[in-house]
């Protein structure tokens, strides 16, 4: 095997565990949310706003290293 074929190996086990750990931590942000709203249902509208902005954020960073990911497959 060449060393490029383990560059786009290494790419695209890094693009998926990007997208798992991203998967991951929206799920438990909208989890916790969820919680939080059931308990308080007056602070809905505060809870899903700092959520959707935690999940924007995690969204970012995970696409951001998926381009990384790429960039380097195709180095």
């Amino acid at each position: 095997m060449e060393a490029l074929s383990f560059a786009h190996l290494a790419a695209g086990l890094g693009a998926g565990i990007v997208a798992l750990g991203a998967g991951f931590g929206i799920g438990k942000i909208a989890s916790s949310a969820m919680d939080a709203i059931g308990r308080q249902p007056e602070a809905a509208g505060d809870v899903r706003g700092t959520m959707i902005i935690a999940a924007v954020l995690i969204e970012g960073v995970a696409l951001f290293g998926e381009v990384i990911c790429v960039l380097l497959a195709n180095k």
